[in-house]
């Protein structure tokens, strides 16, 4: 049996930072433009380097904070192994132990989080995955005190107080059977790509 299963990114990350490193490197051609044509528009030259070079300066970090979101954007993710299951975001990694988990469930995010109850910029930046069905692994206790993995994590990782983790990934029901299969013990992994195999070795008996 495989040791590890596939890596499901956690769009609540990949949607958010895909929305925000277009606006930082936008940001940094602006101040780069300003630094480039700041002797035109100045009334006064600059009195020291650090006046002349600020804008730059500026410019280099927003450049650094784009290409430092870009990158993280798909390095969060959850992953089955033979016994736990990995979650792992740019600020957090944590082995979740199968004997913690009771149950799982496939609910729409939107059921999870009312609308009602979210702000407006909730809202608006969330709307697309509020329709999205994501998989709410119930647990028996949190591996870690929940004001830890509140500061850390999204507030869309809780529906409530209660011990669970929501995860929004594009293939849920793929993630769902995986980690079934690491918690039973079965190799439907495996089997998987043997049902692939035998499905393409049968179309070319067909074309034959």
């Amino acid at each position: 049996m495989a040791k590890a299963g596939k890596r499901f990114p956690l769009l609540i990350y990949e949607y958010t930072l895909s929305k925000w490193y277009p606006a930082t490197l936008t940001l940094s051609i602006f101040l780069f433009i300003l630094w480039w044509f700041q002797p035109s528009y100045l009334k006064t030259p600059p009195k020291n380097d650090l006046q002349e070079y600020v804008f730059l300066f500026m410019s280099g970090i927003a450049l650094i904070m784009t290409i430092f979101i870009f990158v993280m954007r798909k390095s969060a993710y959850v992953r089955p192994y033979k016994k736990y299951l990995r979650l792992s975001t740019p600020f957090l990694k944590l082995n979740i132990s199968y004997k913690r988990i009771i149950k799982t469930r496939a609910t729409e995010m939107s059921t999870l989080f009312l609308s009602s109850k979210l702000s407006n910029w909730q809202r608006e930046s969330m709307a697309y995955l509020l329709r999205k069905t994501a998989l709410v692994v119930d647990l028996n206790a949190f591996p870690m005190p929940l004001p830890i993995l509140r500061f850390f994590l999204s507030p869309f990782f809780f529906k409530d107080k209660t011990p669970h983790f929501v995860f929004l990934v594009e293939d849920w029901m793929r993630f769902s059977a995986e980690m079934e299969s690491f918690r039973s013990g079965g190799d439907i992994v495996a089997k998987k790509e043997k049902d692939d195999i035998n499905s393409i070795l049968s179309a070319i008996s067909r074309d034959k």
